[in-house]
């Protein structure tokens, strides 16, 4: 990341953005750019002149998106002094200034506000423990008074600004991943080693287990299942994939496994598990389940849960999801489900796997619930002035 940063000048200077209309996109990493996405391909489409600026915080957001075709410029974000605040808006020049969710970086929006640069924030939520609505909170509250717009997830979020002074440039509007998840799911991909694994000889559909973005924590209660039910084969896509963690997951597994790195035209029928070691292939997979298990939820939060819920599949995760507006409406709605110990996730995969009433229930409801909220993504184009 610091490396990063240090190009992130050079790069502003040669592709030369001033004078011309520029919209900066901010992500802090890989998920709030896709949650950014189909506003950057709406405007691109409607204004194919523009130039778009796309910024991350993170390494695991750059490193995958660093050739994103629609940007005319994709860098670090430099961190928030003032010296370099300066220097990065003099060389970016931006008509527009949008962040994703969660980025609130104080001497990027008090300059922006003393440039007169517009300023948005899309698909954002807040909570209740958030600084700005403490009783301390008056110097982040200050932060929020500089954007010219605030589009928000909720209602919730709406009342929880409305107390604490920000009124009148708020629009609830939805979350842009629905929007994206679904247009994953139209485009998703085959993938002829899944293909392959999940072929059975009587021509019956093989039951699949799909754990997406999985920590250790994760595997050592999914796997124990997955290694005692013969008639169950896992697709597994660790969080990280560095050696070390792609060999402890194959320690722990009892039955054949391959990696998809080794079983590009082999026949897998033989095999139960197939491990993916590389990036940007998630999202098709979980095409291939009958049940998906996110992870993170023995962690820091969960990750993703839309992309497996699109495919109309139920989805399980760990306790740590309540921050995660989207993974409390499909427990609410029946198509999700978080488990706190290695009991409960065999005692509901138990009962998924044998009543495939509930199982097709849980999975209607999962795809029920993107559907009713597409849509967040026209909302804001039709608020901004562009």
């Amino acid at each position: 990341m610091c490396q990063g940063q240090r190009q992130t000048a050079e790069l502003l200077r040669r592709a030369n953005l001033s004078g011309q209309r520029c919209i900066w996109f901010h992500a802090a990493s890989l998920g709030e750019f896709e949650q950014g996405r189909p506003l950057i391909e709406k405007i691109k489409a409607q204004d194919p002149q523009c130039k778009i600026l796309l910024t991350f915080f993170s390494p695991s957001g750059y490193e995958v998106r660093k050739n994103y075709p629609l940007a005319d410029v994709v860098c670090y974000l430099p961190f928030d002094t003032r010296r370099r605040v300066r220097e990065f808006l003099d060389l970016a020049q931006p008509s527009v200034a949008i962040f994703i969710k969660y980025e609130f970086w104080a001497n990027y929006l008090f300059e922006l506000k003393r440039r007169g640069t517009p300023t948005y924030i899309i698909s954002a939520i807040f909570r209740p423990e958030q600084p700005f609505f403490r009783w301390y909170g008056a110097p982040f509250r200050a932060l929020l008074h500089c954007y010219t717009h605030l589009y928000i997830q909720d209602d919730a979020s709406r009342q929880l600004l409305e107390k604490a002074g920000i009124q009148g440039n708020v629009t609830v509007t939805g979350d842009t991943r629905y929007d994206r998840v679904w247009e994953i799911r139209r485009a998703a991909k085959e993938i002829p080693e899944i293909e392959s694994l999940l072929q059975a000889a009587d021509g019956e559909r093989v039951r699949t287990l799909v754990a997406g973005s999985s920590w250790p924590q994760d595997e050592e209660i999914l796997i124990p299942y997955f290694n005692a039910r013969p008639e169950l084969k896992l697709i597994i896509a660790p969080h990280e994939i560095h050696e070390e963690h792609l060999r402890s997951i194959e320690a722990m597994l009892k039955r054949p496994a391959l990696r998809l790195s080794a079983a590009r035209g082999k026949d897998l029928r033989d095999y139960s598990c197939l491990i993916i070691d590389c990036f940007g292939l998630l999202s098709s997979v979980y095409r291939y389940g009958e049940i998906a298990y996110i992870g993170g939820g023995f962690g820091v939060g969960i990750h993703n849960t839309l992309e497996a819920a699109v495919y109309d599949i139920p989805v399980i995760f760990g306790p740590e999801y309540r921050k995660f507006r989207e993974a409390c409406d499909l427990v609410e709605c029946g198509g999700g489900f978080a488990v706190h110990s290695q009991s409960e996730f065999t005692a509901k995969m138990d009962e998924l796997l044998s009543m495939p009433d509930h199982l097709r229930a849980a999975g209607k409801a999962s795809g029920a619930l993107v559907r009713q909220n597409i849509g967040a993504t026209e909302k804001i184009l039709e608020g901004l002035p562009l």
